[in-house]
């Protein structure tokens, strides 16, 4: 899987969601390996989207069709400024429900000391987490070479996230949660989609 992320400070919410909305609808039944978009705004005005694709390749006769350079064109008129873009074919999925089916995702961005590490991590133990977080649908992390990432976690609902985060893990678990939060290289950055766009193929 490829996933690329964008992300930037919209100036008209409503106008980047229509836009969106546009594209799945006129441009996507073109969008050749096309697999999903997870995108919304912060209430401080932060965008942010995850692209999914087949591959890198799929992307980029994506990005080269003349009618997405036009869409783009419009699209980023809503954006107060310049867009920015990470790219990575080390992605990490681990669903145990319908993602587009979430109520909230929280997307989050860090840096990791240990990427092979954190990635071992993440892969681990998907059923015992599932039990004891049945509020999350499942996550997409998307992994850089320097141990930057971004991972966009879909929950049920914000009322139901808030209550699983206040939840103590049992040991086992736990010694995993504290594993990776010492592998963070800083504080990570977290993008609240209350009202998250979530789109597919249909």
């Amino acid at each position: 899987m490829f996933v690329q992320v964008i992300q930037g400070q919209v100036t008209d919410a409503e106008r980047a969601h229509a836009a969106l909305d546009q594209w799945v609808a006129e441009l996507a039944p073109r969008a050749t390996g096309w697999l999903g978009t997870t995108a919304g705004v912060t209430e401080d005005g932060r965008f942010i989207a995850l692209a999914r694709f087949e591959s890198a390749e799929a992307a980029r006769r994506n990005s080269e069709s003349p009618a997405q350079d036009a869409w783009w064109t419009e699209f980023s008129s809503a954006l107060g400024g310049d867009a920015t873009f990470h790219d990575t074919e080390d992605v990490v999925v681990d669903l145990q429900g319908e993602p587009d089916a979430a109520g909230f995702v929280q997307v989050v961005q860090g840096a990791g000391s240990n990427p092979e590490r954190a990635r071992e991590l993440m892969g681990q133990d998907s059923e015992p987490w599932a039990e004891f977080r049945p509020d999350v649908i499942g996550s997409v992390a998307a992994l850089y070479d320097d141990g930057d990432y971004t991972m966009a976690v879909y929950f049920t609902s914000e009322a139901e996230a808030r209550v699983g985060e206040k939840k103590e893990p049992p040991p086992k678990l736990k010694a995993q949660m504290d594993e990776l939060q010492s592998l963070a290289a800083g504080p990570p950055t977290f993008f609240d989609l209350k009202h998250p766009w979530l789109y597919s193929p249909s």
